[in-house]
């Protein structure tokens, strides 16, 4: 029997499910896109059904999920308990005691994902040094047990004062609700974060606690149907590092599939970028509930360590670093209590849609003013969806034009250069607050409605060049077949460069390395495949937030990490002071699982002036009046085909406006280089 030789990635989103196939033999992709489902497996299945794929020709299955995130906005969680030291119970509630809207005093932070009612004390005490002050109060805690019995709760977090230093007194009390409730689901603070700060320590394990079943639950269920329909590998499930996981991780970090889809995007971007020759990007996942947006620079993505779903209740692992906005096709326009336009972050989504699909939607939307300005075709996804016209008219005047007095087409133009305005405010915050000046990168816009809005937003941010992938609404999709297996390992170390020794460091590192491989096995990686990276937090003296700076080989000097660190401070900061004594805080490993991926072909540009396959009237951006508009097929563009401004490209998932004065490129991968 030959050898599997197909790869299938699969990304559900808000309003479709893609899904990218890429044949290892051909060096061919093919993509397809369903409607998402009230069952994110339900749709997965069509979509793999639809793409005409035997699962037993499948080497490699790689899914991107929203099932996590949706499950914490919308708080349709498990019922959960949480048991903590004695007197610490409302850590998750008072939380820094800040709110996001500073100067509104009426919004309230969302309650926390376990209610104050199930959240039980037990009385014990470990000391900042790890010291145990006093022992678990073990019938205390069988009392506890009891009532988690009784009120039917399916999963713990264990979440005690300073288990990071030593967690004996946390794994007891795990243990004594294993022993008794065998069903029930146990998380505990010292095994998902180990760290100091007792907030940010209790909020992610308790997001991973409320996860942990729904999570879990969802991926063995598509791993089975999946191995009911012949496939015979390890479904790999992205993460929010940008790594993947097996389903038997999953069921003890289940919260690190908490940015699961949008990290795909992210992923896809940077290689995108760089096989066009650009290692500064900023990628804009434009679908159509909302906009992801993700920075890349010298070729490496900026990650964080501290990231949210909700305000308030912050999840502290390693993730790639995304901005999300509400301003996708489907984000309704609306008007405020002082009659100004405002775009999103409320949408449609995909039920009942923007206007202009036919499902019952009557308030205007992006899609809705794409389509009245021409911008967008009154037929989507090869002709399986067709797109009202008098819908979409009927919404933008009932909404925006006759409340604001403006024409049809005055009220559309209006509407996105809104939802422009939110966006380029969005990429200011990722890159020129980060330090880093947006005219030096690429933008490269993806997602079913980024290309709509790409050529305007680099307009408006003086980015000379757009970057549109060949599929753009299936970017995402293919980001899932370009990462590794990944896990990401940390311990305190708290000391000051120059008092602490570094033999020490360098026998942390190999304890965190050993883990690290020992995961790895786990997931079955071959020995050759398995790679560790190491990285060292540090800040100065008397500073709260770290600076993560990467160290090679064995560690036997600090200079280098400390040139590093004053380096990338006066960056991030715009200051260095060098005289400040630098401590060292935590110490960080990377175990990858190097997973194959495919190679997308390279094509040799012909010069070649491509044929329209038709016109329509389309206004751009601050026009009074419309241009009558080649329309061109992207999927007979081949590598060199050149195209002016004004003109239309459509395919299968997104269409791409390019304005008056802008030139578009098909390059060597195919994809539509604009230079705005």
């Amino acid at each position: 029997m030959s050898p599997a030789r197909t790869r299938v990635a699969v990304d559900v989103g808000g309003t479709f499910t893609d899904i990218c196939v890429f044949d290892d033999d051909t060096a061919t992709m093919r993509v397809e896109k369903v409607p998402s489902s009230v069952d994110p497996i339900d749709a997965v299945l069509e979509g793999v059904a639809k793409a005409g794929v035997d699962l037993r020709d499948v080497a490699l299955f790689c899914h991107g999920t929203t099932v996590a995130t949706n499950a914490l906005i919308t708080r349709r969680l498990p019922r959960a308990a949480m048991v903590t030291t004695e007197g610490f119970r409302d850590i998750i509630e008072i939380r820094r005691g800040t709110k996001e809207d500073l100067w509104d005093a009426y919004k309230d932070v969302a309650p926390p994902y376990v209610r104050r009612r199930d959240r039980y004390e037990v009385a014990e005490r470990v000391d900042y040094a790890g010291e145990i002050l006093v022992p678990l109060d073990e019938a205390g805690a069988h009392r506890i047990v009891d009532v988690i019995r009784r009120k039917g709760v399916e999963t713990v977090a264990v979440c005690f004062i300073n288990a990071h230093a030593n967690p004996a007194n946390e794994r007891r009390m795990a243990e004594i609700i294993r022993e008794q409730l065998p069903d029930v689901r146990v998380t505990t603070s010292s095994e998902v974060l180990p760290e100091i700060f007792e907030h940010e320590r209790f909020s992610t394990t308790t997001a991973n606690a409320v996860l942990a079943p729904l999570v879990s639950g969802y991926v063995n269920r598509l791993s089975s149907s999946l191995e009911a329909d012949g496939y015979g590998g390890d479904l790999l499930i992205l993460h929010s590092g940008g790594g993947v996981m097996t389903p038997k991780t999953v069921e003890k970090l289940a919260v690190r599939l908490s940015a699961s889809g949008i990290a795909a995007g992210a992923i896809a971007s940077r290689h995108i970028a760089m096989l066009s020759g650009y290692p500064n990007a900023i990628g804009l996942d434009m679908g159509g509930t909302s906009t992801d947006i993700s920075l890349v620079t010298d070729g490496v993505l900026r990650t964080t360590k501290e990231w949210t779903v909700e305000y308030g209740y912050p999840i502290c692992l390693p993730s790639i670093e995304v901005l999300t906005i509400g301003a996708g096709g489907g984000s309704l326009a609306w008007l405020d209590d002082a009659g100004a336009l405002r775009n999103g972050p409320q949408s449609a989504g995909a039920t009942p849609g923007p206007a202009a699909y036919g499902r019952g939607g009557v308030e205007p939307t992006n899609t809705d003013a794409n389509l009245v300005l021409g911008r967008l075709g009154t037929q989507l996804i090869d002709g399986g969806m067709s797109l009202d016209s008098n819908a979409a008219e009927d919404a933008l005047h009932r909404g925006v034009a006759q409340p604001l007095g403006l024409d049809l087409h005055g009220a559309a133009n209006s509407v996105l250069r809104v939802a422009n305005a939110n966006m380029a405010d969005a990429v200011r915050l990722i890159s020129i607050r980060r330090g880093y000046d947006p005219r030096e990168f690429v933008l490269v816009v993806f997602g079913g409605a980024g290309p709509l809005h790409g050529v305007d937003l680099a307009r408006e941010l003086s980015i000379p060049t757009v970057l549109v992938p060949p599929n753009p609404g299936i970017t995402s999709a293919l980001g899932c077949l370009l990462v590794d297996i990944q896990h990401d390992l940390s311990s305190m170390f708290l000391g000051r460069v120059g008092s602490v020794e570094p033999a020490e460091v360098e026998a942390e590192f190999s304890k965190l390395e050993a883990e690290a491989y020992e995961r790895l096995r786990t997931e079955k990686v071959a020995e050759a495949d398995m790679h560790l990276l190491r990285s060292i937090d540090m800040r100065y003296v008397g500073q709260w937030r770290s600076i993560s700076v990467p160290v090679d080989g064995t560690f036997t000097d600090f200079a280098g990490a400390v040139e590093e660190f004053h380096a990338v401070h006066a960056r991030e900061h715009n200051f260095r002071r060098d005289s400040t004594p630098v401590e060292v805080y935590r110490l960080n490993v990377t175990a990858i699982g190097t997973v194959p991926k495919p190679e997308l072909p390279r094509h040799d540009p012909v010069r070649s002036v491509p044929t329209p396959s038709g016109s329509r009237a389309v206004w751009f951006q601050d026009e009074t009046s419309p241009h009558d508009t080649p329309v061109y097929d992207r999927d007979a563009l081949g590598a060199g085909a050149v195209i002016e401004g004004p003109a239309i490209v459509e395919q299968l998932d997104s269409t791409t406006p390019i304005p008056p004065g802008a030139v578009a490129e098909v390059d060597a991968w195919l994809n539509l280089r604009i230079t705005v």
